[in-house]
This record gives C-alpha cells, sequence and structure tokens, in this order.
C-alpha cells in the first residue's frame, strides 16, 4: 500500500503543470487526500484536498482559483492541475491520505504519504 506522485518539472511563470497521485494497493474509497509541498526550512504546507465520499474539495488561499485537485474515474489516482503558475509555487510535492471524510489541510491528520516530486516555477 503506498502513494506514487508523478508529473512534476520545470514551468515558466504563467504556465501550466498537472501532477499525479496513483494509489497502490487501494483505491480511495472512503479516504481523504491531499496535496501539501514544502521548500527548505520552512513547514509543510496543505495546498489542496478532496474527499472520496462526495469530491468536496477546499484549497488554500494561495492557490485558490489556480489549482484544481480530483479524481480519476476509477478513484485510484487523485489529480492537482496547476494554472497561472507562480515562483514561489516552487517545492517538492506530496500527497497523502488518511481513511476519513474532508479533512483540513493539517499534514498531521494524515498518515500515507508519498515520496513527493519536485516542481520548479522559473523562467
Amino acid at each position: 500500500v503506498q502513494l506514487v506522485e508523478s508529473g512534476g518539472g520545470l514551468v515558466q511563470p504563467g504556465g501550466s503543470l498537472r501532477l499525479s497521485c496513483d494509489a497502490s494497493g487501494f483505491s480511495f474509497d472512503d479516504y481523504a487526500i491531499a496535496w501539501f509541498r514544502q521548500v527548505p526550512e520552512k513547514e509543510r504546507e496543505g495546498v489542496a484536498g478532496i474527499s472520496s465520499s462526495d469530491c468536496t474539495t477546499n484549497y488554500a488561499d494561495s492557490v485558490q482559483g489556480r489549482f484544481t485537485i480530483s479524481f480519476d474515474d476509477t478513484k485510484t489516482t487523485v489529480y492537482l492541475q496547476m494554472i497561472t503558475m507562480k515562483p514561489e509555487d516552487t517545492a517538492v510535492y506530496f500527497c497523502a491520505t488518511e481513511k476519513a471524510d474532508l479533512l483540513l489541510l493539517d499534514p498531521a491528520d494524515f498518515g500515507l504519504w508519498g515520496q513527493g516530486t519536485q516542481v520548479t516555477v522559473a523562467s
């Protein structure tokens, strides 16, 4: 049972990127899933979350209107679509999940984490 992130890379300011989080060995039914990001010497920051029960979402103010979290049809993959990206979006992005309904974007509430994928926004 693990999470595997992919899709990170280098993108120019104003550009777009889509991250994927694949559930290996299970499906996301009855789970809350979230994306977090972290830069060196700073705490991990919640970015977006989604509930598998009704697809309710929540977003950090810093990404509202620019990032979208969603499921694939089988609920084994969660996406983070990022548009109008900014240099301050540069970070290692992690997905995380917990068997619960929608959770606040608090890293302490999530028990299973992926390994992270680097996103760099630079010209």
